[in-house]
């Protein structure tokens, strides 16, 4: 099991440039397929103008399909120290589906990030589906614990819903409680304009081999 997680765990030698490039290209690529899910939700052109939509999505698979990787994207790495996940369902570059844009911190060791949840999100009717929220969550708390010098996988995560979240500006906001030995506790909540929606605790365990891999560094890596 150990083996195979770290194999998702590659150094591509890219350099910084390269890293830069692969930025500007795949990034606004991955900003048109993320308005393109909207969109499919929300037209209400005829099927004439939807074959024809078609179409042209369909060509453009065969350009994109030309050169690709099959399998999970990993974490991947360079020489420089630039950690890159970019198919991660909350946070990931090159992942349509996720919400989360830029991670901020303060000096006192608050994580948070301002998101936008459209329709594609929607659980009850005008409202966040729970198990979004549960992936933000897990993430901010998961980057709270990994920012402060903890990081590690999800043991627990304990989730409050304590009111329903409307769909549009929301805040998704996380600081580390407490370590022990390998467990970092973390607590967060996400909030709309009137206040918390969702409460969250959660214990992250760093595995032997991540604490190794974590040593190996002189200062806590930052995925892109």
């Amino acid at each position: 099991m150990t083996d195979s997680i770290l194999e998702l765990y590659v150094n591509d030698g890219l350099s910084d440039e390269e890293i830069d490039q692969q930025r500007a290209s795949y990034g606004p690529l991955t900003e048109d397929v993320r308005e393109l899910i909207q969109l499919a939700l929300q037209t209400r052109v005829d099927a004439d103008d939807v074959a024809r939509a078609r179409e042209h999505l369909a060509a453009a698979r065969e350009i994109l399909e030309r050169d690709r990787e099959d399998g999970p994207y990993g974490t991947r790495f360079n020489d420089s120290g630039r950690f890159r996940n970019w198919g991660n369902a909350a946070i990931g570059l090159r992942n349509a589906i996720a919400p989360i844009g830029d991670i901020h911190e303060d000096d006192d060791g608050r994580v948070w990030a301002d998101i936008h949840l459209g329709p594609v999100y929607e659980g009850p009717a005008g409202h966040v589906h729970g198990g979004v929220s549960a992936l933000l969550l897990d993430q901010i708390l998961g980057d709270a614990a990994r920012i402060s010098g903890h990081p590690g996988m999800t043991g627990t995560l304990t989730i409050r819903y304590r009111k329903r979240t409307p769909l549009g500006a929301l805040r998704v906001e996380a600081k580390l409680d407490r370590v022990e030995g390998r467990k970092a506790f973390v607590v967060g909540h996400i909030a709309d304009p009137e206040g918390i929606c969702v409460k969250a605790e959660g214990i992250f365990i760093a595995p032997a081999w991540m604490v190794q891999q974590r040593d190996s560094f002189t200062e806590t890596p930052r995925p892109e």
